[in-house]
């Protein structure tokens, strides 16, 4: 996060010190299925976990891109897929809060199962919300993180489709390094794109001025 260089930078540039809690949290998952801590311990680690995943997480990404995102229809189509995302999590909290989500490890991997969160609609508005302003983005390593993540979740949904939620954001929070190395190469940058903006602009008018002159 110390290579965030604006404000607008933070929220995106912290996405893998929150993938990294967010895996610590379900250790204290494994830790609760396996018996080593209690039953309220591991119900409280499992709604942790699937809260952030099901709900905060799909409207955190797209809010990260909208953030360092220029002015133009890129933005404009980012700033509707925000929109709906933020409905997507009040509708997931409401899911995750309201309705018992079973846990269980299946497979070598953790299976959440929610009936009122798990569904074709909301499956297919969390990969459009989550990976859509990602790929739609104007900073090209940002849409490569959101190809990888989409081919991440459809292979995840093909091969292991009932541990989605654990499988797919230990891969997201695999692949988010390419973030922190991004930053730190000072190649995601809000104010550098501005200002290469504001060069072509300061270009073009001087180039249209200078026959008068």
């Amino acid at each position: 996060m110390r290579h965030a260089k604006h404000p607008r930078e933070v929220l995106l540039a912290s996405m893998p010190l929150l993938f990294a809690l967010h895996q610590f949290i379900e250790g204290f998952v494994w830790l609760g299925l396996g018996g080593t801590i209690g039953d309220l311990a591991l119900q409280n680690s499992s709604l942790l976990f699937i809260l952030y995943a099901q709900a905060i997480l799909p409207f955190l990404m797209p809010l990260s891109v909208l953030l360092i995102e220029q002015p133009g229809w890129r933005r404009t189509v980012i700033s509707v897929i925000v929109a709906i995302a933020f409905g997507l999590m009040i509708y997931m909290t409401y899911g995750v809060m309201g309705f018992q989500t079973q846990v269980a490890a299946e497979h070598h991997s953790i299976a959440y199962r929610n009936a009122e969160t798990e569904s074709l609609v909301t499956g297919g508005l969390y990969i459009f919300v989550t990976c859509g302003a990602l790929i739609l983005s104007g900073h090209k390593v940002v849409r490569w993180f959101g190809i990888l993540n989409l081919i991440g979740l459809s292979v995840v949904a093909l091969v292991k489709q009932y541990a989605f939620s654990s499988v797919w954001c230990l891969y997201a929070a695999i692949i988010s390094v390419m973030l922190y190395w991004q930053f730190s190469q000072g190649n995601i940058r809000w104010m550098r794109h501005r200002d290469k903006d504001a060069e072509k602009n300061s270009a073009s008018i001087g180039a249209t001025a200078s026959p008068s002159a």
